[in-house]
């Protein structure tokens, strides 16, 4: 018996042997069927696909391709087509960094239960991919494609998948808007801009912006109509509230009587060169309960580009920066925009006294005089340049005049204007421009300039 025992316990120690030798040379053969390097593992010709959709955390999405692609859930969704192709193009050159041929434990990358599920139908076969765990070493997606192997991605489709639908939706597009030819407001203020190179009623030539105000042709500022277009052009268009715009969303939106319109005739040239007249028209309103309540503090506007059936929320500093947009707004703000060094005399007018500055030219250095006397025109300069509106007005000056200029120009258009300030309050005097009411502008800054002139001709 003790023999038997022995032999008993050998084979015993025998089996255990050959079980270890084995499990080391499964072991030893997967490790051989881990393959490092870049490799080619899916190759999807996108232009064959005819339906995609994916699982990811609490979303699903699905979408079938007609002439377009469709949303399944909601076939009036507007699909950003380009953004499809960029889900597609994920696989059209799949590469992978390593391969593990013939994986048979799933759960250890996380593949048993996918992170994120994709299913693509072509008409050449469907496509099952699934997403796994990271590798905790590489930092790299594990990747089934249903071909039995185990790819660790060398770029993670998760990136691209992990979208919403506000994602995929066709927004708006808003233009640089190059050759501008007329700019129409309608809303609190109605009127047009048109464009103008070289205009004769203005006296600077940077001034390519004007409209109407009474029969007058007003100059608006250059750089504050480009600034209003820019913020039409980066507008952030992608919180959308509705993409089925019909007469009951544009109602409950206030889009249905919008607060302000604005259209815009640009010419838009495409890749080829080609020149096309295009308009490019923006409603804009407040919610209709704070516009009735004329509630500015908490602002919750809406846009709608066109025709669109997408209508956008916007913020409030948005919605402030477009309805900025009457005459006063895009007017220029100074009182004397012309360029100080086209100024050749100034007729001063201070207390019934009429005193005459002159300007002489020596080496393109412009030099003031008072009489004989070389002036320092600094202050007088920045005291005249930075006379500016704090409001416009059409009223008629009631109060003493406190200083008149009449401004001589080398510009053969306007050769000269004629500024009058007078007494309005305490805080404010009027300014008129060739006679006409122009705006309340700053006492102090009135001052500022009464003094600066008082400055040279009392020295």
């Amino acid at each position: 018996m003790g023999n038997m025992k022995k032999l008993y316990l050998l084979l015993g120690v025998l089996a255990l042997v050959c079980g270890a030798v084995f499990l080391v040379s499964r072991i030893q053969q997967h490790q051989e069927a881990v393959r490092s390097g870049t490799t080619t593992v899916l190759t999807l010709d996108t232009s064959t696909a005819t339906a995609l959709s994916w699982d990811y955390a609490d979303n699903s999405f699905s979408f079938h391709k007609d002439d377009q692609w469709v949303y399944d859930a909601d076939e009036a969704f507007p699909v950003d087509q380009v953004e499809i192709g960029t889900l597609l193009g994920q696989f059209e050159q799949f590469t992978a960094d390593f391969t593990i041929e013939d994986a048979q434990d799933l759960s250890q990358y996380g593949l048993d239960d996918p992170t994120c599920t994709i299913h693509i139908e072509t008409t050449d076969g469907d496509y099952d991919i699934l997403l796994g765990d990271y590798s905790q070493m590489d930092q790299q997606r594990y990747v089934s494609i249903g071909d039995g192997n185990v790819y660790l991605a060398s770029s993670d489709p998760l990136d691209v998948y992990n979208v919403l639908l506000a994602g995929l939706i066709q927004n708006d597009e808003t233009p640089d808007f190059d050759g501008i030819t007329a700019i129409r407001f309608t809303g609190a203020d109605d009127y047009t801009v048109t464009y103008k190179e070289n205009n004769t009623s203005t006296y600077s030539a940077e001034d390519v912006y004007f409209t109407k105000l009474g029969s007058q042709t007003l100059a608006l500022d250059t750089s504050r109509v480009n600034s209003y277009l820019s913020t039409i052009t980066y507008l952030n268009l992608t919180d959308y509230v509705t993409y089925t715009a019909d007469e009951d969303a544009l109602s409950i939106y206030g889009l249905d009587d919008p607060e302000l319109t604005v259209s815009v005739d640009y010419t838009a040239t495409d890749e080829d060169g080609t020149e096309t007249a295009e308009t490019f028209t923006l409603a804009l309103s407040r919610d209709p309960e704070q516009r009735e309540k004329d509630d500015d503090e908490d602002v919750t506007a809406y846009v709608r580009i066109g025709e669109s059936a997408i209508i956008y929320q916007i913020t409030a500093d948005e919605y402030n920066s477009l309805m900025a947009a009457t005459r006063s707004d895009l007017r220029h703000q100074e009182i004397l925009w012309a360029n100080f060094t086209d100024i050749t005399q100034v007729d001063v007018t201070l207390e019934g006294e009429t005193y005459t500055l002159t300007v002489e030219t020596d080496d393109d250095e412009h030099v003031w005089y008072y009489g004989e006397e070389k002036l320092s025109i600094g202050d007088f300069q920045t005291a005249l340049t930075g006379l500016t509106a704090a409001t416009f007005t059409s009223e008629q000056p009631s109060g003493k005049e406190e200083l008149r200029l009449i401004v001589t120009l080398d510009n053969e258009n306007v050769p000269s204007v004629e500024l009058a300030i007078y007494r309005y309050d305490g805080s404010f005097c009027l300014v008129t421009v060739d006679g006409t009411p122009t705006a309340l502008v700053s006492r102090s800054a009135a001052m500022d300039l009464v003094e600066a002139v008082n400055a040279i001709v009392l020295n």
